[in-house]
């Protein structure tokens, strides 16, 4: 498949400016495109990954791919897909914002390809010098409000009675504009890609290298990520999912895959992995033969996390998933154990009771609440559904030690398959 063909298998065309002359531009070689991400907090999120992923697949397609990071529209705001106005922030925090987003998409490219090396550029460095006048009297004259209202991202914010649209976000497609005319004339960028709610600042772009250029360019939209009850894609119950390991843990991140609507997991490998046709055609299979294994979700959260984080925190992440299914805690490390502390009852023990000889394990699952009784204790030790860090215990009389401890702190009870406790120590 050539690129365009991919990115319809894939579920990832939306619409073109003009498709046919952007395939034929396509089947003559290789071209420069970009897209553009907006520091809006210190993290670029799960939403950021549909547009990001699509320029590593135009440049393993033999592109050249831009990444553009917007230390100057970061400053206005984007009023598309939003129904009220954005807080400005300080230059301080914008500062820090384009700082680490700048580091985030130098990880999904290759800036050391042989003749397509990916660029990162921020479009401050060509705002900065351009005075308003200079600006309105270059750029401004080539848009009517007619038109700009015209756009959906104004045209909804502008019915709105309460909220309206202030002058610094109508004019927000204008700087969008003026950064493909800026690389279509430096760095010779024949296609922009976004997200469908980027289509009216997309177009703003593609004309304005049309009048002041005379030279052809393209828009190309990518669906935004939905799930199969049509909200969008990439939030948790607790909020964004985050591309920084500081903000969402490689473990909740591969959680929230692996939770995957089964409506959605086909769609999202397809969107998200770089995975061939013929596996995630064999994965559907299996989602159909054997549901409860849920292999697709399970090859969809390896995947993008190894994606994001690296293989090692994947790698992690999958033991960590497992530790609740009765898993090996070899190669787990503390911070990845923590995160489990929210997925089980958790029990505070004064130190002192394991110091010396210990104390016996049928105390401690009855005061974990495993075991309602001393008895009921017993029986499930004597029937082996007793665990301790994950290894069956069979010896009634067990004491457990401070070393017991996982990490100095914790001890991690079963009964059962699905049963646990974890009892951390204090003082």
């Amino acid at each position: 498949m050539n690129i365009l063909d991919e990115l319809r298998w894939r579920g990832l065309y939306a619409d073109c400016t003009d498709l046919e002359a952007l395939s034929a531009r396509l089947a003559t070689g290789p071209l420069t495109l970009y897209c553009g991400f907006d520091p809006t907090a210190d993290s670029l999120h799960v939403g950021n990954l549909v547009p990001l992923l699509c320029l590593r697949r135009f440049q393993q397609a033999g592109h050249v791919p831009l990444a553009l990071a917007g230390g100057a529209t970061g400053m206005i705001g984007d009023p598309s897909g939003r129904s009220s106005e954005r807080n400005l922030l300080t230059p301080d925090v914008l500062k820090h914002n384009i700082a680490s987003i700048k580091e985030q998409l130098g990880r999904f490219l290759d800036f050391n390809a042989p003749g397509n090396a990916a660029r990162l550029v921020d479009n401050f460095d060509w705002f900065g010098p351009i005075s308003y006048l200079e600006f309105l009297r270059d750029v401004g004259k080539y848009f009517t409000v007619n038109a700009m209202v015209a756009k959906e991202s104004v045209r909804a914010r502008m019915e709105d009675r309460d909220n309206g649209i202030s002058y610094t976000e109508f004019s927000y497609m204008l700087l969008q504009a003026y950064d493909f005319y800026h690389l279509r004339s430096h760095s010779n960028c024949e296609l922009q890609i976004g997200a469908t709610d980027q289509w009216g600042n997309i177009t703003a772009g593609t004309e304005l290298c049309r009048k002041k250029l005379g030279v052809p360019v393209w828009g190309l939209t990518l669906p935004l990520l939905t799930k199969a009850d049509g909200t969008k894609y990439g939030k948790s119950a607790s909020g964004a999912v985050w591309l920084d390991s500081k903000r969402t843990s490689p473990y909740r991140f591969y959680q929230f895959f692996v939770q995957s609507d089964d409506r959605d997991v086909i769609k999202l490998l397809k969107v998200l992995t770089f995975l061939p046709a013929d596996q995630i055609a064999a994965l559907e299979q299996d989602l159909v033969a054997n549901p409860g294994a849920r292999a697709p979700h399970k090859a969809l959260a390896r995947e993008v996390t190894t994606l994001v984080h690296g293989e090692a925190a994947a790698q992690e992440a999958v033991r960590a998933s497992e530790i609740l299914f009765g898993g090996d805690l070899a190669g787990v490390g503390e911070s990845t154990f923590n995160e489990l502390l929210g997925e089980v009852p958790t029990h505070a023990l004064e130190a002192s009771r394991l110091a010396g000889a210990g104390m016996p394990l049928i105390e401690l699952l009855v005061q974990a609440g495993l075991s309602s009784s001393k008895g009921q204790a017993r029986t499930d030790i004597q029937g082996g559904g007793a665990s301790l860090n994950n290894v069956r215990v069979g010896e009634v009389q067990r004491a457990i030690t401070t070393a017991d401890l996982l990490f100095g702190k914790h001890l991690l009870l079963r009964k059962g398959r699905r049963n646990y406790a974890v009892v951390t120590v204090q003082g």
